[in-house]
């Protein structure tokens, strides 16, 4: 449906903005293959901090580890 004007335009860009695009779009692509794939392998990662911390105290520990 776009791609006669997507064409047109992207023909009409300079090589430096093509590559962006490019680059752009491969990330979008990326992004909607891993979308809804989510794993929860980090799950019970820190149960071992369960009494020492509160889960509001652990998030604030999570910002300071990053």
């Amino acid at each position: 449906m776009y791609e006669k004007e997507l064409e047109t335009k992207i023909k009409s860009l300079p090589p430096e903005i093509k590559k962006e695009l490019l680059e752009y779009i491969e990330k979008r692509l990326e992004y909607y293959k891993r979308k809804g794939k989510f794993s929860f392998s980090w799950e019970g990662g820190l149960k071992e901090l369960k009494n020492e911390y509160t889960s509001v105290e652990l998030q604030h520990k999570a910002l300071e580890w990053r």
